[in-house]
Order: structure tokens, then sequence, then C-alpha cells
């Protein structure tokens, strides 16, 4: 027994590799090929060089290295992939910055140099067949590091372009910048996309002189760019749709013939066309000549989606308990891009904070909570930009402190202005029963109620500029058979400002209203009143329970609402991100917000991790003046895709 442990450990510390990275997730070294008579393999070393990019980078240009586990028939072979590897290596060396650099490739003890020694580096490698690995040794000196000192950019007349055109952020060169080819590509790149940001689509550099100084060890970089000429968009062809009206298509197409030229004007159509629930795969493609009024024409092609889709998600909370919900999906009912969608979720509350509280209060809630609904959207009515928008509803809504049976109804008009702003305007109708602290309420409520949204931000789930706006309006009036007649408002901003140009650091800001009148507090139904708290509100504080409190100390929400939100989201790597944050807010019992109420606090930190799709959000809440007495936890956390707001 002994010996064969004996014999294991010593396997186990020879191969430590193949013990401990079997997937190869440590990035361990292949093991080279054997030696053997009819080849000749190889190990090859890189040294002199402490940079892991460039290290990288030589590795992934050289033959050598790439090819080290597909040895060569014999000397001469190995000799010539060393002398590709010569030429291309130096290149690199130039690539990131280090002009001066050299580099020397050894076999087995002979330095290539030229033509020369070829044989001499042959002979020594076939004096390792059949019986050793060929040594090779690539010695690197990359010499100093070139800094990129000035960027000029000049037309083909060699005049400077002025500062209205060309803003000196283009062409300003910070301190101890190295020279690579990347960084001058890079520049060049920049200067191209301000000419075709300001209606040049057809901008490029004709010429790039780079000039090195071999004492001061700096480059400067001179472009010579064309402009071309300016253009307008111009007509927009769509292709590709098969069961699906292209007029549809055309409608999310706000651009028309003769608007300014622009890249993001191009990249505007490509994102109200991904609206279209039927498309898949859209792709915006720019003519290659101007038309002859001047404009650039576009190309929309498309591919269609598969119209069913059917899915089922299941969630946990510490607050909420469990829940599951599935769906089903029509995305193209009729061929004009209508879509319906059937939801039903059910959820389970539990022993929540507020369980024995509610049963005090004699709130008939054994926790089960769930909801029946039905969405269609018929989109571009007779090809323009207006949508047909019903839903129809039922279900129980249980919270911690009311529960209420509701069904109903809505159907709306919504026109779309622009891609970024929406107006809407329809019918409402819902009756049922809800039960809280406060007693039990039988409503019928019929309203018009009008919305509107404007979003000017750059993404949907990691905004770096821009602001988004939401706010409706509803007279639930009684001569339209309202009982209790009110009226609803509610409004939420948000804003984000990017503090330099990668948006690295950003301020974002967020602030929510809402008011009833028309009636008392304790004739409103409680799920149309106001809470506070959450994971999209003041987070740290319990989901719907900030505001006035009832009979037993159930909150029984308000009758307005304020609420506000500070975040400084900045990334600390390219996918990790730190962000402070404050939060502010609550419920008033009046239909205005009074100040001299208690209004609540609560900070804490988020981690981000940034993702293709977007970024997963961790945030650890504190609530700041927790009152004892209302189940307040010292901290919470929340972890969702996507940022709070």
């Amino acid at each position: 027994m002994s010996l064969a442990l004996g014999l294991a450990g010593s396997a186990l510390a020879a191969h430590p590799a193949r013990a401990f990275d079997l997937f190869g997730l440590f990035g361990s070294e292949e093991e080279p090929p054997a030696p053997s008579a009819g080849a000749l393999p190889y190990t090859v070393k890189f040294s002199g060089i402490d940079d892991d990019d460039v290290l990288r980078a030589l590795q992934d240009t050289s033959t050598l290295y790439r090819l080290r586990q597909d040895a060569p028939p014999d000397g001469e072979g190995l000799v010539r992939r060393a002398e590709a590897d010569q030429r291309r290596l130096a290149n690199v060396l130039s690539g990131y910055g280090y002009y001066q650099g050299t580099v020397r490739i050894r076999i087995d003890g002979v330095t290539l140099a030229g033509e020369a020694n070829v044989a001499a580096a042959a002979g020594a490698a076939e004096g390792s067949r059949a019986r050793a690995l060929v040594p090779v040794r690539i010695v690197v000196e990359p010499g100093p590091l070139y800094i990129l000192q000035t960027v000029t950019a000049r037309d083909a007349a060699g005049n400077a372009f002025s500062s209205d055109v060309l803003p000196p952020r283009f062409t300003r060169v910070d301190e101890d910048v190295p020279a690579r080819s990347a960084t001058v590509l890079a520049r060049e790149a920049r200067i191209v996309d301000r000419f075709r940001a300001l209606g040049h689509p057809f901008a490029k550099a004709v010429a790039r002189d780079p000039v090195v100084d071999d004492t001061a060890h700096t480059m400067t970089v001179g472009f010579t760019i064309e402009p071309g000429p300016i253009a307008g968009l111009g007509d927009v062809t769509v292709r590709g749709t098969t069961g699906l009206d292209p007029a549809v298509v055309r409608s999310f197409i706000y651009a028309e013939p003769g608007d300014p030229y622009s890249p993001q004007a191009v990249a505007d159509i490509r994102r109200s066309v991904a609206k279209v629930e039927a498309l898949g795969s859209i792709r915006v493609r720019e003519g290659e000549a101007l038309d002859p009024a001047g404009n650039l024409p576009i190309f929309v092609d498309v591919t269609e989606r598969d119209h069913n889709l059917i899915g089922v998600a299941a969630r946990y909370s510490t607050v909420d308990g469990p829940g599951i919900r599935a769906y089903y999906a029509n995305r193209n009912l009729f061929g004009g891009g209508e879509t319906l969608r059937l939801d039903a979720d059910i959820y389970y509350l539990g022993n929540d904070l507020y369980a024995t509280q509610r049963k005090l209060a004699g709130i008939d809630s054994n926790g089960l909570g769930g909801r029946l609904s039905a969405t269609f959207v018929k989109p571009a009515l007779w090809g323009t930009r207006n949508d047909l928008v019903a839903n129809l509803f039922a279900g129980r809504e249980a919270q911690q402190s009311y529960v209420s049976d509701a069904a109903g109804g809505t159907i709306g008009l919504r026109h779309r202005f622009s891609d970024s702003f929406f107006a809407q305007i329809g019918v409402d109708g819902q009756a049922g029963r809800s039960q809280d602290a406060l007693g039990k309420v039988d409503y019928r409520l019929v309203g018009v109620p009008v919305s509107m949204s404007y979003d000017s931000t750059d993404n949907l789930l990691d905004p770096t500029k821009g602001f988004r706006v939401i706010a409706s309006a509803t007279p639930y009036a009684g001569f339209l058979g309202s009982d209790p007649s009110i009226f609803v408002a509610k409004a939420q901003g948000s804003t984000y400002y990017a503090l330099d140009d990668e948006a690295r650091y950003i301020l974002a800001g967020r602030i929510g209203f809402g008011s009833i009148s028309g009636a008392n507090l304790d004739e409103i139904p409680a799920n149309i009143r106001f809470f506070a708290g959450g994971g999209g509100s003041v987070r740290g504080f319990p989901y719907r329970t900030l505001g006035p409190r009832g009979p037993f100390n159930l909150p029984i929400g308000g009758r307005s609402l304020l609420e506000a939100s500070f975040e400084a989201r900045i990334k600390v790597t390219d996918t990790i991100g730190v962000v402070p944050f404050f939060d502010a807010g609550t419920a008033f019992a009046s239909s205005l917000p009074d100040f001299e109420e208690r209004i609540r606090y609560a900070a804490g930190l988020g981690l981000r991790y940034y993702t293709g799709i977007g970024p997963i959000r961790v945030d650890v809440a504190f609530p700041l003046d927790r009152i004892k007495g209302n189940r307040e936890r010292p901290v919470a956390l929340y972890i969702s895709l996507g940022q709070s707001f």
C-alpha cells in the first residue's frame, strides 16, 4: 500500500498541470510532442519582455510558438520558421511603441544572423533528432518605449480644420501615451467618425504620416482627412419581410428623406425597428453612393422570428415568498405584427413580517395571490404610427398589509411621435374589493387615462446619458360610473450624466411623484393608494411599507407619494463597477406631499458586473432612520439584471 501511494505521489509531482488543470482552466502549457526519428519537436521560450500584452502579441504572431505542437520534419524547416518570425516579431515591437527593439532567435545555442549561419542552426537542430527536444529561445530587447507627442489633422490642401469642425479634444494627447499603432489607428478612426457625425458619410483618412524621433523617443502623427460631401438620409428600403407587412416596419422608421445624415441617425433606425417583436436579425446598411438629390440611400435587411413563444419562470423572495409565472406569446398573430400575450402568475406570501398583524386586523388572506392577464397590441394601424393597445386582467393581490380581488381592462390608442416619445389615451375600467386595516372597500372605477413617455437614453438596462420621463393622469369620474370618484396622477423622471468621455463615471438621479384626490383615504381601495419602499423605490425598507400607518401598526398607504434616488456609478474595470447610492421618500396621507410628515432615508453600496446584455446588480442597502416597532430590518440585499433605474 505504501509503495502504491508513493508512485501516485510521484506522478502528481511530475505532472501538476495534468493533475490539477484537467480542463485548462489555469492556462497551463500543453506538453510538446515527444522526440522522434521522423520530426524535430522543440520547445520555445521568450525572454527579455515583461509586458504581458506585448508578450501575448508576440506569441500570437510567432509561427514558432503557434506551430509548436506541429513539429517540422527537419532542421531546415525549423530554421525557416525562425526566419519568418524575426521579421514579424520586430514589427510587433514597433506596433507597441518599441521602435528600437530587436529580436534574436537561438536554435540550440546558435543565433540566427542571416544566410551565413542557416546551415549551422539547422545542423544544431538535427543533433537533437530522436533523443531530445530542440531548445529554441526568442530573446527580445525592446529598447525604450516611444511616446506619442502630437497629433494633427489637415485637409488635402494642408489647411488645419477649425475648432468648430474639429475640437481640440480630438487631437489633444495626454502625457506619457505610448506611441502604439493601435493608439494611432484609434485616433484616426475617432477623427474620421467626427466628420461622419457632422454629415459626411464618405469621410476618410487619405494619408497617415508618423514621424519618429529616435533621440527624444517620441512620435508625431499627421493625418490628411478628406471629409467628402455633406449628405442627408435618403430613401429607406426594407427587405426580407415574408409573413409580416413591410408597412409595419416602415412605421417604426422615423427618419425622413433629407434629414441630416449621421451614424447615430443610422443606429437610431436599427434601434427603432428592433422594437417590432416579429423581427429577429436586423441589419442596416448604408448605400455606396449618393442619390441624385445628394442623399444617402439606406437599406434595412430583416429576418422574422418564430411567431410562438412559451416561457416559465420561478422566483423566491425573503419578503414576498415563492412564485411561478408562465406565459404564451404570439408575435405576429394576423401578419400585421400583432402581438398577443397571455400571462399567469401565482405566488405565496407566506409567513412574512406582517402576517400576525394581518390576522389581528381581520384581513381575510391565506397568503396566496395571483393574476391572469391578456395583452393585445396592433401596431401601425393602417400604416400609421398609431398602435391599438388592449389588456384584460383578473386576480388577487396579496400584499403584506392588504388583499385585493379585482378584474378589469384597458383599451387605448398610442401615437408614436418618434422612437423616444409617445402619448396614449384610452378607457380604463375595473371593479373589485380591497381589505386592509381600515376595513373593506367595494369599488368600481371607470376612467380615461392619458399618459406620455419620453426616453432619450442610450441604453435600456445601463443608460449613460439622456433622461426619461413617464407621466399619467386618470380621472375616474362619478358621471362615468366610478365609485369612488377620484383623480390619479403619477410621474417619474430620471437623468444620467457621464463625467468622462468613456462613461466610466456616471451620476444618475431619479424622482417620483403621485397624487390621488377626490376622496378620503379610507374610501380609496388599498391597491390604488401609494406606498414607498423596496428595490425600485426606497431601498433598505420592505416593499410597499413606507407611509401612513393604521390600526395594529399596519401600513395603509397614502394619497400622495414623493421619492428620490441618487447614484454614482463608477467602473473600476471594464466588467466590475461600484455604486454608492442614497434613497429618500415616503407616502403621505394628504393628496399632496406634506413635508411635515417623516421622510425616510437609506444609503448603500452596490456592485455591478457588466455583461453583454446588461449589468448584473447587487445592492446592499441600510435604512438610516429605522422606527422601532415597524419591523424594519437593519440591512436589505437586492439582486437583479440592469441598473436600479
